[in-house]
């Protein structure tokens, strides 16, 4: 047990880093659809010759028919349904009673016309019995025989689905549980019941046709009405026995010839073909060998991208926070990809996969950017339609992406990115769909506002940005960028408590910088780190000889161990006061490590003078370190120690400057500073010359000339 114990301790980076890069391949090959790829590509290929080899059926199938053809099928169908009516039994009973009870209020009126007026009039009642009714009643019983007439042939329903058809389209009439196939011209409409009644009662002159009209106009209505539950019923369960295939292709039977144009039936064989192709793959020994080739691709795709980690990014590595974020990045942006298979309305066009190398850009450099994109996209390519396009497109997004925030510096270049991005995507979408369709009148047109919503989403980049920077205490160019601005609370503290600290450290960020951007580093991290490198000074600043201006000098009231205490002790408040601004621990680094683990040069030689023993301490005059990790911190160090005792020259000539320079770098090397930066000879031959030649402009030395 204490053997497991001892392997797990002494191996736990690696073990922590194998586990997340198994974590995130098992993760995406347990999401990506497990049916199987058609190894042809069917995409853009209509009226083109076939440049593959000879294609041969390898099971049989049944060739499905064209999406077209079963509409142009479902729509003939719908033209020759014939839709189902209903009688209503009640209306025609309901109409004749509304005739009869305003015959009888009206005929009274009708009577005071046509008699004096002194008159009796019958009442409405005697409409019914036989007492003098003779011309009413034969005018009450024609009206009802003309009712009668009407709604027995039917009153129809005019409606969408027979307006506009012929007068021979035929329609189904239920009853009960039959149906009667019908003529609408059989039947009458309220127009042409209303044409009926005009001739009928102009035709009979012994009856009062002007009152009956204005009666039975008022009592024409509809007894045959649309069914639209029968006939949608009936509708959809006939196209459901649409036949969806038309013929078949037997095993080993051709399909195609190398060099044979696609046309449109050809086109949908091979659709026919893939189609059933997918269905059997999904078979359990489909299944099974499916994900032995996602895990595959899969885990070579992260293979390379630890090899380039190791080669040339090993400080990444060597992090797992850094390790864990990176991958964290790859797996959200490649689980994005799957959001159009789970929901049919996102289409990939609209996803923004160029956060990814930009959140990445943000934080690191470009070819880790790149690099990063290129893994995301090749494992995202293996489920998605239109592969090429979908890999060419990306890619060119990405690194003209990339290429937009080479230099961040403001919050508004994510807008430029954004429409360079979308820029690239309708210029790589033309060229593509040029090549494809060969006609710009047949390029939708449409696609680019999906690529539009997809520059847009770009603009979420700062967001994810500024959370990534909280979890994992990172610190973008943008942050740096204003971190670095002399006006922020930390910066005008030291300002104000101890302006000549203040002056070294702007002296300081202006070496290093320079030195950096000549090496090559990140000249804006250097640079904040500069300025924020011994903030711990305004706590104590009169105890530092750039802030004494008095020329008291309070160490001579101390021995020289407590003055060295004091001394070491700025970097330890330094760090304490940058953890309690916030200040990201990538710039509390430069603090930590500005030092290394030198001594207090001055004290200790005074030290080592004064004492008794031979061998003195030398633990209580060294800084704690760590020593410089990177090549910023290094440049920092070396900037740092060279400005600071360029102040105490007597003469400013190149030569003086020189030999300083010289001394003190050596020194640094002597003393093992730089082992664990990735810093080279050539570098630091090179600073040695930056460092010069600013120093001279800094203390106006003129180059001597030979006589």
């Amino acid at each position: 047990m204490s053997r497991l114990a001892s392997f797990f301790r002494d191996r736990h980076s690696q073990i922590y880093k194998f586990f997340v890069f198994a974590a995130s391949v098992a993760l995406i090959v347990f999401l990506l659809p497990k049916e199987g790829k058609f190894k042809y590509d069917l995409n853009n290929i209509r009226n083109k010759p076939w440049h593959y080899d000879n294609l041969i059926a390898p099971f049989d199938f049944a060739i499905k028919k064209s999406a077209t053809d079963l509409e142009a099928e479902r729509q003939a169908l719908d033209q020759k349904f014939k839709p189902y009516f209903r009688i209503e039994e009640d209306v025609m009973g309901r109409m004749k009673n509304q005739f009869a009870t305003q015959f009888a209020q009206k005929w009274g009126l009708a009577a005071k016309e046509k008699h004096a007026d002194n008159a009796p009039l019958p009442k409405p009642e005697s409409v019914f019995n036989g007492e003098g009714s003779t011309p009413k009643l034969h005018n009450y019983i024609f009206g009802l025989r003309l009712l009668d007439t009407l709604y027995r042939k039917g009153m129809l329903e005019i409606n969408r689905v027979i307006e506009g058809k012929p007068d021979d389209f035929v329609i189904l009439i239920k009853k009960g549980n039959q149906a009667k196939e019908t003529e609408i011209r059989k039947m009458y409409t309220v127009r042409s019941a209303d044409d009926y009644l005009k001739t009928v009662l102009a035709a009979n002159k012994g009856i009062d046709g002007q009152f009956l009209y204005g009666l039975l106009e008022n009592c024409l209505g509809h007894n045959v009405v649309y069914d639209e539950a029968t006939s949608s019923r009936e509708l959809n369960q006939l196209r459901d026995n649409i036949s969806l295939t038309r013929g078949g292709k037997y095993k080993e039977q051709s399909i195609i010839s190398r060099g044979e144009i696609v046309d449109d039936e050809k086109l949908q064989i091979l659709k026919s073909l893939q189609d059933e192709f997918e269905v059997q793959s999904k078979d359990s020994t489909s299944y099974f060998f499916v994900m032995i080739g996602q895990l595959t691709l899969v885990c070579l795709c992260f293979l390379i991208l630890f090899l380039f980690l190791m080669l040339f990014r090993p400080e990444i590595l060597a992090s797992d926070t850094q390790l864990t974020f990176l991958l964290m990045l790859i797996d959200l942006f490649i689980l994005m990809s799957y959001l159009p298979s789970r929901f049919d309305k996102i289409p990939i066009q609209v996803l923004p996969f160029c956060v990814l190398p930009l959140v990445i850009r943000s934080f690191y450099d470009t070819r880790l950017a790149l690099f990063a994109h290129l893994v995301a996209v090749l494992i995202t390519a293996q489920h998605v339609p239109d592969r090429f396009e979908f890999v060419f497109l990306q890619l060119i997004a990405g690194i003209v992406a990339i290429f937009s925030m080479v230099n961040l510096r403001n919050r508004s270049q994510i807008f430029l990115s954004s429409g360079v991005i979308f820029l690239s995507y309708a210029f790589a979408f033309f060229g593509i769909s040029m090549l494809h369709e060969s006609s710009i009148a047949a390029i939708d047109w449409g696609m680019l506002t999906w690529y539009a919503g997809s520059a847009v989403l770009i603009l979420f980049t700062y967001p994810i940005i500024y959370v990534c920077e909280k979890l994992f205490g990172f610190a973008s160019d943008v942050t740096l960028l204003e971190l670095s601005d002399t006006n922020s609370p930390l910066l005008r503290d030291l300002a104000s408590k101890a302006p000549g600290t203040f002056q070294h450290s702007l002296q300081v960020a202006n070496l290093a910088e320079e030195t950096v951007r000549k090496i090559g580093g990140n000249a804006l991290l250097v640079r904040t780190g500069a300025l924020y490198h011994d903030i711990g000074k305004a706590d104590m600043p009169m105890y530092f000889t750039e802030n004494q201006l008095t020329g008291v000098n309070p160490h001579d009231e101390l021995s020289y161990d407590e003055s060295a205490g004091i001394i070491i002790n700025h970097v330890i408040r330094g760090i304490e006061k940058a953890k309690q601004y916030n200040i990201p621990d990538v710039v509390i680094d430069f603090i930590r490590t500005h030092h290394g683990t030198t001594t207090t040069g001055y004290f200790y030689t005074l030290y080592k003078k004064s004492a008794v023993e031979q061998n003195p301490d030398e633990s209580k005059f060294r800084y704690p370190g760590p020593t410089p990790y990177s090549k910023e911190t290094a440049v920092l160090m070396m900037s740092d120690a060279v400005e600071a005792a360029s102040r105490s020259l007597r003469k400013y000539d190149e030569e003086s400057i020189q030999q300083l320079i010289d001394k003190i770098i050596d020194k640094q090397i002597e003393e093992k500073q730089f082992v664990n930066a990735p810093i080279t000879f050539r570098d630091i031959t090179q600073v040695k010359k930056i460092l010069k030649k600013k120093l001279m402009s800094i203390y106006h030395v003129r180059v001597s000339y030979p006589s």
